[in-house]
């Protein structure tokens, strides 16, 4: 029985399947994971309001120039692990998890230096001299976090790689529960205030990661895959980053476009106002996100697999079938967003004109949401393919070439304000879409998995002459 035989008897149920057991506790995860810094913002918060301006500006400016960075790196683990375990190569996914490691230690140490001097660098941009004296101080408490959620996110990737998703979601919830403990300690009870709750970030990520490791170390299901230190981790680095600055980009180029449109939104009339609703539209669109997230993280996994075992014809009908699932969940998520549209905005302000600017938006973040759906689940195929280059130059034309022009001009010249800067990102999603689902579509898959052998192939022959 041939390859396309055997897909065919399987069905699409079968990988339907398959796909949500990896990307229900992925959700779950990330949206746990994702809970830590709220958690201490929320904790933050009962300091006072310049400690919450403060510590904001201090996350906002971490996320932007350190965790985005790191995450965007270890996602190549989803096209290296991901393709290795699926060709049997077990003893790659140890060494490709070292090396990953190493290479994101080195780069947190040049972030940590960046953020040693963030006050300097808000000033610079001119914002308020006591936030930005505020914002400094407290994330030279959040560098210990650095050199803590680099080796996370490389365990993360190394266990979903293997089909290894409950004990992630797990290790998630009892760090995320923990957390709150370790915020109340250092921000109460030992009395650092909101430099503890900074802090604290560093402990729980170090808590996940243990827990993490641990169980990579006693489990039996990651008998072939663990092994101890390898010299081989220092081997093979430029081509590792090959991948991974790309990987960086494809994160970064989106995650930093968003950040834009709320500066940008500084600059219109009633700043207060734009901000707030924005900011609220913003938030809303990444709790949603986590669910197209998840997907994502599940159909890079099954891709690379499939890939890596040599059945293309299987890494084909993952892609239809992840991209059915998205349009479904853009569109009941789009129509529960729409249904509480008049409602939404109650949970963040009690400011009537903010309520009303929520409402009138909530049906094109609707729209926004799905485009954002099909988009996620398109960049999580093209990690377990290993096209990051062409994502990264995909996100480079849709955001910075299509969607921010096309936001300024329709907020500032057209004077549409926040529905402005929010079509505008709609119009970037859109052609990241569509660049996307024309590159799957017109993939050869007989010759991405040439591809995947030939990259695992290269991978092996040092540990073979060794």
């Amino acid at each position: 029985m041939d390859e396309g035989t055997a897909v065919e008897k399987t069905g699409g149920m079968g990988e339907v399947r398959k796909q949500l057991y990896l990307a229900g506790p992925l959700i779950v995860a990330w949206l746990l994971q994702n809970s830590v810094r709220i958690i201490s913002l929320m904790f933050v918060g009962h300091l006072g309001e310049l400690a919450l301006s403060s510590a904001s500006m201090a996350t906002s400016f971490a996320s932007v120039t350190g965790f985005s960075l790191l995450l965007g790196m270890a996602s190549s683990l989803d096209t290296l692990c991901g393709q290795a375990f699926g060709a049997k190569q077990h003893h790659l996914l140890g060494i490709y998890k070292q090396r990953a490691i190493l290479v994101l230690t080195l780069v947190s140490i040049g972030l940590a230096v960046v953020w040693w001097y963030t006050g300097k660098i808000l000033l610079l941009f001119g914002q308020d001299p006591e936030i930005a004296a505020g914002a400094g101080s407290y994330i030279r408490w959040m560098i210990p976090a650095l050199f803590v959620y680099g080796p996370l996110q490389c365990h993360f990737r190394f266990l979903q790689a293997q089909n290894i998703v409950l004990p992630v979601m797990l290790s998630s919830g009892v760090t995320a529960v923990s957390h709150v403990l370790v915020c109340w300690l250092l921000v109460y009870k030992i009395g650092l205030g909101y430099k503890g709750a900074a802090l604290a970030c560093a402990i729980s990520y170090l808590i996940n990661v243990s827990i993490l490791s641990i169980y990579v170390r006693l489990a039996p299901a990651c008998e072939n895959t663990r092994r101890g230190f390898s010299k081989e981790a220092f081997h093979g680095i430029p081509t590792f980053l090959r991948l991974a600055v790309p990987s960086a980009l494809m994160v970064c180029l989106e995650w930093w476009s968003f950040e834009i449109l709320v500066i940008l939104s500084g600059l219109l009339p009633n700043p207060k106002l734009a901000t707030s609703v924005l900011s609220i539209l913003l938030n809303t669109s990444t709790l949603a996100f986590m669910i197209p997230f998840g997907l994502s993280a599940a159909i890079s996994t099954r891709v690379s697999n499939e890939l890596g075992a040599g059945r293309p014809q299987a890494a084909r009908l993952a892609t239809r079938v992840v991209m059915v699932l998205a349009i479904a969940i853009g569109i009941l998520v789009g129509l529960a967003m729409v249904l509480v549209r008049n409602l939404w905005g109650y949970a963040y302000s009690n400011e009537a004109e903010v309520v009303k600017h929520i409402s009138k938006m909530m049906p094109i973040l609707a729209v926004s949401f799905l485009f954002d759906c099909l988009q996620c689940v398109l960049s999580g195929i093209a990690r377990g393919c290993g096209w990051q280059k062409i994502g990264a130059c995909v996100n480079l034309g849709a955001y910075y070439m299509i969607g921010i022009p096309a936001a300024f001009c329709l907020a500032f010249l057209d004077h549409l304000g926040v529905m402005g800067l929010l079509l505008g990102m709609i119009c970037a999603l859109v052609v990241q879409m569509l660049l996307l689902l024309a590159i799957t579509l017109c993939s050869n898959w007989e010759k991405e998995a040439l591809k995947t052998k030939d990259r695992i192939f290269s991978s092996s022959l040092p540990d073979m002459m060794t």
